[in-house]
């Protein structure tokens, strides 16, 4: 009885499921179809390299893309000219996406695999969130597709998210509570390999730590000055010292941005920009305390003033194994990516660029096994990971064994190989929402998850106070 139980199900169930493989075909061969146009975006993207909070034209073209797709746009948030929300659908579950668009100081360089600079002293998009932007926009739309073509009940919303590399754009959105009511969070990033696996980030927070002090003859008349650079030297000293009484996870990194005007003046001015990272929010909070206490302490020692501005403050991110898991499992069905014979050429001669971390080439085209992944890096995505059950997959538009923040990085996100990742992730997370939308119990179990990582009575409190977003941080 049982048996034919069984059987009666399984008879019933399998055209259910043919009908869903049908289904998620059909949003693969449209976000197929529309690569020409994809790829267009991003390279108009990758052209225009604008920085952290001057991405005007790369947000309007994203918002274009979303606006002609039969999204409702909401420009402007969270006090953020280039920040934007894009929404379609109704009712739950609400599944977001996030897109970023913000490339890199100093980093201008031609899609050819050698050194060569495109724009002298230009920016360039050496993490690739050209592509990143556009594939979570497509993935949106095949998302949205779905929800149309099939009549389901349920939201898709769409994160255009400016300002990664130190302006923390997420975070004054997450403060803004854009996020409250997502049920769920997708998002991509570009790197050398393919991996959905679980992970987690560093924890930082930067500021600006300015001094002034007297300016004079630095030959006729010393001892009427103060040096500001004495106060910024005297500083760093002090918080190399420090390195050594700090947990072995710590990062402190600094660069004096301003020192002087000439030798022969006693600077009254000077300025030096810290970073602080480590996995643990509230180490860095005690850790910032004491780089300040040693700002203060080379301000008294120098007899000049000095005052801290904070830059940005992220969280590390909060993994989620329930949410990577279906990811993972999307990324294995699209498949990683195959190079033409001109690609591996190009891929060859940047391969020889990396010396020792140079990787066979052909990672590019497997799925690397699900694991938990710690990384050194810093991200925004961190904050939305603690407001909402978030996950991430990377895509390989680098040439294997390519670190991000490289020249070699924005070569190859300015050619194919960059828009055939870009594609596997649009694809891969277009095909994860779908899964969300149809499977409550995936999202039910990743909010468990979630607030058991979280712990009991989580706040959330932005490690940047209340400052309002450094738009000119970049000028």
């Amino acid at each position: 009885m049982l048996r034919n139980l069984s059987l009666i199900i399984l008879l019933i169930l399998l055209p259910l499921l043919g009908l869903a493989q049908k289904q998620k075909q059909k949003v693969v061969k449209s976000i197929t179809s529309k690569a020409d146009t994809y790829r267009e975006a991003a390279l108009s993207i990758w052209n225009y390299a604008e920085v952290g909070y001057q991405e005007t034209q790369s947000s309007a073209t994203l918002q274009k893309l979303l606006q002609d797709e039969g999204f409702a746009i909401e420009s402007g948030v969270a006090e953020i000219p280039t920040a934007f929300v894009a929404s379609f659908g109704s009712g739950e579950p609400v599944i977001g996406i996030m897109g970023e668009f913000d490339a890199l100081p100093g980093l201008s360089q031609e899609a050819v695999p050698e050194r060569q600079t495109l724009v002298e002293g230009g920016a360039g998009h050496a993490c690739g969130h050209h592509l990143f932007g556009v594939a979570s926009v497509a993935a949106a739309i095949g998302m949205k597709e779905w929800l149309e073509t099939n009549e389901e009940v349920g939201t898709v919303r769409f994160y255009g998210t400016p300002a990664e590399e130190g302006g923390a754009g997420k975070v004054y959105m997450v403060r803004a509570g854009l996020f409250d009511d997502v049920d769920v969070m997708l998002h991509w990033h570009p790197s050398s390999v393919n991996d959905a696996s679980p992970g987690t980030t560093l924890a930082n927070k930067s500021g600006k730590f300015r001094f002034y002090g007297k300016a004079s003859h630095a030959a006729f008349a010393p001892e009427r000055g103060r040096s500001a650079l004495d106060a910024v030297e005297a500083m760093n000293y002090m918080v190399n010292l420090m390195r050594e009484h700090t947990t072995e996870s710590t990062r402190i990194h600094y660069v004096i941005t301003r020192g002087g005007e000439a030798p022969n003046v006693v600077p009254n001015f000077a300025e030096v920009y810290y970073y602080i990272r480590h996995s643990d929010v509230a180490e860095v909070k005690d850790l910032w305390a004491r780089v300040v206490k040693a700002a203060e302490g080379a301000a008294m020692g120098t007899e000049t003033r000095m005052e801290v501005e904070v830059i940005h403050g992220i969280y590390n991110v909060l993994p989620n194994e329930a949410l990577a898991e279906v990811l993972h499992d999307n990324l294995e069905v699209v498949g990683g990516v195959e190079y033409t014979d001109e690609e591996q050429a190009f891929a060859e001669k940047i391969a020889e660029t990396l010396g020792k971390n140079s990787k066979p080439l052909h990672l590019a085209e497997q799925i690397l096994p699900l694991e938990m992944r710690t990384s050194k890096a810093s991200s925004d995505v961190g904050d939305v990971s603690w407001a909402v059950p978030t996950a991430g997959l990377g895509t390989a538009t680098w040439v294997p064994g390519t670190s991000a923040h490289s020249w070699q990085a924005v070569a190859a996100g300015g050619m194919s190989i960059g828009i055939k990742g870009m594609m596997v992730a649009a694809k891969t997370l277009a095909l994860a929402g779908i899964d969300l939308f149809q499977n409550p119990e995936a999202i039910a179990a990743a909010k468990a998850e979630f607030e058991e990582r979280r712990g009991p009575g989580f706040t959330y409190e932005a490690l940047l106070g209340d400052r309002e977003p450094p738009l000119d941080y970049r000028k």
